[in-house]
This record gives structure tokens, C-alpha cells and sequence, in this order.
């Protein structure tokens, strides 16, 4: 729980993410076995090595938030900033900010959005903000709803989508520090998926972090669905509103969470396509590298409340989140037994089929 709430409590907005790229820096830096890269576009991996020699694990989360970036004062109290990520108009004009600049918090009022056609919708690209002091151009903002605090048994904060991912990749390599797996695990964490998978596609494109065998799962907060509520567990995303994931890799995940289930009873899990947006897997499986994706509900996607009709904390299920982790560790610790096809799927229908192929044949099966 000390990763999740410190991870997001980390400012952070696409192009902005020098706060995030530091604390994994750090993290890295308390335990001397992981070793870190960082590409040219500023992706950075932290990778642990494994026992033996098998295909890499990596878990891939960004480092982003839909959020505002400062550009320049017009007076001692206007900024004029960007605003990156997908967040409907209506919910940024008016709402409160919060700019991180070298290491003063600074508040702020939007006073001004004009918009860009996004996917039929009108998001905000560039905002004026009434401040209280000058902002340093380059400084991240936030909407102003407040660091991480526990209520009941959730995590409300400005920000989940994707820190929580972060922070979860972070607490596997946390326990599996001690005692590494057979295979080598690495999390990989990338900048700018709120404005299209920007770090994503530097780092798919002409891999520097990357190996083709590399085995990735995509970690997401996803908007919540019916069928798909907060409170049950991790969830295997087969797929987004683009793409179907690796079919394979995803029986193989939902294995090892069946498997978990029959030993942890407080572990809890789905299989969903979650639709509510495209995640970072499906550039992946573009770029030809064999990939699935997992994630947790999120609530007040985007900051956006629906019901209410206004900026809002995001939120995800503590025991959701824990969920998570524990199927992180699993996977990690029993990747080496994962084979590229469908052989274990094979095996387990062709024996279905010999038990009963008689029954196709009638002379045989009433002789």
C-alpha cells in the first residue's frame, strides 16, 4: 500500500512525467540487483534478472495522467498551458488546477479552454489558468482533487490511470526482489499514452528496451464496466475498444489465475474485454510483439463524474489492487513453463475428444 499511495501521489501529464521517471529511479536506486535503461524518448526500464535463461517478462505501465502543461505567463497571473489527454471540455473549463513547479505547489482556476476535435468530441488543447504565482514553463498541472486517501476499502486520488498500474508493476518487483523467478521480469514504463500511445509506439517502433521474445502484458485502470464492476478482482483484458489481445498468452494468464484462486482464497479475478478505451497492448500486438493486458476497474475515468457532471478523484478497489499484484507475482514466478501456440489448450480438448470420439461413430458405439 506504501507504493500505491506514493506512486500516486506523483504529479505527472503526458510529455510531463519527470516526477514519475524519478521515483522509479529511485526505486531502483534502494535496490542495487535491478537494472535500469532508459531510451532516447524517455521510456525506463527496470529490470530484474532471472535465474535461468527464458524469454523476458515485461509489464508495461505509463507514466501519464490527462493533464496540463505550462507554456508561459501572460501576466504575473495567466498561464497559458496545453492540456493533453482526453477529458470533454465541459469538465476542464472552470475547474480547479494545481501546477507542480520546481518544488512549489501552485493553485489555479481555468479561465479560458478552447478545443480540437478528438475521436468526435471536443477536448481542450490549449487553457488559460488564473494562478497565484508564476509557473515555470514545462511544469506539470493537475486537477485539483487531492493526494491519495483510503475510504472504506477505496483509493481516491487525481490521479490512477496509470500510476496504480505503475504502482502495482513496482510492488511485484518489490516481492519478487528477494528471490527472483526463473525468468528475467522487467517493467517498463512509458510516457504519453494519453495522447496516443506516444511512448508506447517510440518504444515498439525500433526497440531499444524491448526484445522481439519479450512476453508483455499491458497494465491498465480501466473504466469500470457492468459486467466488469469494482470489487472483483483483477481482470485478464482479452481485448480493448480496438483489438483483441494474444490468444495464447491470455489462456496462459487465466490459468495461472485459476490456479491462484485454488490457493488464495482472498484472491479474486475476471476475463472481460474492456472496451471503455485502447490500451497500450495493442500497440504492441501491432508492432508484432506478443502481448496481453490486465487491469483493474477504475472509477470517475478521467477525473470525469458522470453523474455529476464535473471534475471528480479517480478511484479503484484496494482488494482489487491486490488482486493485481498477487497475479503479477504468479505470472512472473511460473513464466518459464509459458509456450508460444495453444499446446496446453491442445492437449486439454484433444483429451476431451478421445474420451468421447466413439459416440461419433454408431456401428462402434453400439456393437
Amino acid at each position: 500500500m506504501k507504493i500505491l499511495k506514493e506512486v500516486c501521489s506523483l504529479p505527472t501529464a503526458p510529455f510531463a512525467e519527470q516526477h514519475v521517471i524519478a521515483y522509479a529511479k529511485a526505486f531502483a536506486k534502494q535496490r542495487p540487483r535491478l537494472r535500469v535503461s532508459e531510451d532516447r524518448f524517455g521510456n525506463v526500464l527496470l529490470e530484474l534478472a532471472g535465474k535461468a535463461k527464458h524469454p523476458r517478462w515485461v509489464f508495461a505501465a505509463h507514466m501519464d495522467h490527462p493533464g496540463f502543461v505550462a507554456e508561459r505567463m501572460l501576466d504575473a497571473n495567466t498561464l497559458e498551458a496545453h492540456f493533453r489527454g482526453w477529458v470533454a471540455i465541459e469538465y476542464v473549463r472552470r475547474t480547479r488546477v494545481r501546477f507542480f513547479s520546481e518544488g512549489r505547489e501552485i493553485t489555479g482556476k481555468v479561465i479560458e479552454a478552447t478545443s480540437e476535435d478528438y475521436d468526435r468530441l471536443a477536448v481542450p488543447q490549449r487553457v488559460k489558468v488564473q494562478v497565484n504565482a508564476p509557473v515555470e514553463p514545462g511544469s506539470p498541472g493537475m486537477f485539483d482533487q487531492g493526494e491519495p486517501r483510503i475510504r472504506g476499502r477505496k483509493l481516491y486520488s487525481r490521479a490512477c490511470d496509470d500510476l496504480a498500474g505503475g504502482a502495482g508493476a513496482l510492488a511485484m518487483l518489490d516481492q519478487l526482489y528477494r528471490k527472483p523467478p526463473m525468468s528475467p521480469v522487467a517493467v517498463l514504463l512509458t510516457r504519453a499514452e494519453e495522447e496516443g500511445f506516444i511512448g508506447a509506439i517510440a518504444a515498439a517502433n525500433k526497440p531499444q528496451l524491448l526484445r522481439r521474445s519479450d512476453r508483455i502484458i499491458a497494465i491498465e485502470t480501466s473504466a469500470q464496466q457492468s459486467y466488469a464492476p469494482q470489487g472483483q478482482g483483477a481482470i485478464i483484458r482479452i481485448g480493448d475498444k480496438t483489438s483483441i489481445f494474444n490468444s495464447s498468452l491470455s489462456y496462459f494468464l487465466t490459468q495461472q489465475a485459476e490456479d491462484l484462486t485454488k490457493r488464495d482464497k482472498t484472491f479474486k479475478f475476471l476475463r472481460a474485454l474492456m472496451p471503455g478505451g485502447t490500451c497500450e497492448a495493442t500497440v504492441y500486438d501491432v508492432y508484432g510483439f506478443i502481448a496481453g493486458s490486465i487491469c483493474i476497474a477504475l472509477g470517475n475515468y478521467h477525473n470525469m463524474d458522470r453523474e455529476r457532471q464535473k471534475i471528480a478523484p479517480e478511484f479503484v478497489n484496494i482488494d482489487d489492487w491486490q488482486s493485481m499484484v498477487k497475479l503479477f507475482v504468479e505470472i512472473a514466478r511460473n513464466g518459464h513453463t509459458y509456450r508460444i501456440g495453444h499446446r496446453a489448450l491442445r492437449a486439454r480438448i484433444e483429451k476431451r475428444f478421445s474420451k468421447l470420439k466413439h459416440l461419433l461413430e454408431p456401428e462402434r458405439a453400439h456393437a
